[in-house]
């Protein structure tokens, strides 16, 4: 398996982002993991790496519920960025809110990125999941 350039997980809960890195970790499956606490962080840090012409996130773990910036807040402002690879990006939340489900289908209908939904925990099949199909 192709090894990932580059992974990032947003996300405010820590055992969340302790997991899923260590999964990463060990599965040796990217080169190059961050983590942000909110949207807001993450969407800043993206920015300057699309300005600058650095590498991008290939493979995006995102929290919905998040103080600051909001997952879908987030979402928004990242389709905004018009970055013409096609980005998997993993919603991973503990919600069962409808209204959750309906956003995910709005915008994978929306965007050229890859949207995945995914209820918390995530586990090891699903890490195995989203990275063989970047």
């Amino acid at each position: 398996m192709t090894k990932i350039k580059s992974v990032c997980i947003i996300d405010d809960d820590p055992i969340t982002v302790f997991g899923i890195k260590k999964m990463l970790s060990l599965l040796d499956l990217a080169e190059e993991i961050k983590t942000y606490v909110n949207g807001k962080e993450a969407i800043d840090d993206i920015t300057d790496r699309v300005k600058k012409g650095q590498t991008i996130p290939e493979v995006i773990f995102l929290d919905i519920n998040m103080p600051i910036m909001d997952g879908w807040q987030f979402l928004e402002k990242f389709i905004e960025l018009n970055i013409p690879e096609k980005i998997r990006i993993n919603i991973v939340t503990s919600s069962i809110d409808p209204y959750d489900r309906q956003q995910w289908e709005r915008y994978s209908g929306t965007t050229h990125h890859l949207l995945e939904f995914k209820n918390k925990p995530i586990r090891k099949n699903d890490i195995l999941e989203i990275t063989k199909a970047a």
